[in-house]
């Protein structure tokens, strides 16, 4: 999961086996089903952007044309193909993008990986032989979860749900002032605050320069801290 969106990769993993890879077995200049066997099946369940291109939300077909410094890596409308189609169509081609190739240890095995990831944006790794690209995907966490924010303290909503929406906001670096009026409000709701909840509202607090109300909220999650044994918040 990248945020709220499922990203899912579904290939073959052919290995080198002694073989030259990149300009012999993978001919330069020549489109590649990027993997083995079927087509390399990427799939979204929300609407995504690569590259500045938005990408609706569905599943596509991977490919590239590697060359030695750089490979143009594709998306495919259809999807239930063997290898590189033989009636191929630019008109299927839903995305087309260029990336450095970086150049790193041996990877005997072909990889799609993902990595670097946070709540709004994740890079899909290629790695093959000495040879990787980076794709970065983008996804709309923080417009669905503020809508759905807009939508739960809109409606009755409980002190965790203020909690919440604050917590978020901090992370996010969104309308910080707004998001200490939330957790004020949680603090005030919540029947007995916990340690956690201070914590957060003492980061808020120094977020929108109340230092000293911050020192006093960040006093009483240590305090409270220690008198429930939880270390990892005593320090």
């Amino acid at each position: 999961m990248v945020g709220l969106t499922e990203i899912e990769v579904k290939y073959s993993r052919p290995s080198m086996r002694g073989r030259e890879i990149f300009g012999n077995l993978v001919p330069y200049d020549k489109i590649w089903r990027t993997g083995a066997d079927n087509s390399t099946k990427i799939s979204f369940t929300t609407d995504v952007i690569i590259d500045a291109n938005k990408i609706k939300a569905g599943t596509y077909s991977i490919f590239s044309i590697p060359k030695q410094d750089e490979w143009l890596v594709m998306l495919y409308s259809d999807v239930e193909l063997w290898g590189v189609p033989r009636n191929w169509s630019d008109d299927k081609i839903v995305f087309s993008s260029t990336y450095k190739v970086n150049k790193i240890n041996p990877v005997e095995t072909f990889t799609i990986s993902f990595n670097d990831l946070t709540n709004n944006d994740v890079n899909m790794s290629i790695s093959w032989e000495n040879s990787s690209v980076d794709v970065k995907i983008e996804v709309p966490t923080r417009s669905m979860v503020e809508k759905d924010i807009s939508n739960v303290l809109n409606d009755n909503p409980k002190a965790s749900d203020y909690y919440a929406a604050a917590v978020f906001y901090r992370q996010e670096n969104i309308n910080l002032s707004q998001a200490l009026l939330w957790m004020n409000k949680a603090i005030e709701m919540f029947e007995n605050p916990r340690f956690y909840h201070y914590r957060q509202q003492s980061l808020l607090m120094a977020a929108n320069n109340k230092f000293s109300e911050a020192i006093d909220a960040a006093n009483k999650s240590l305090n409270d801290a220690i008198k429930a044994d939880n270390q990892g918040y005593i320090k």
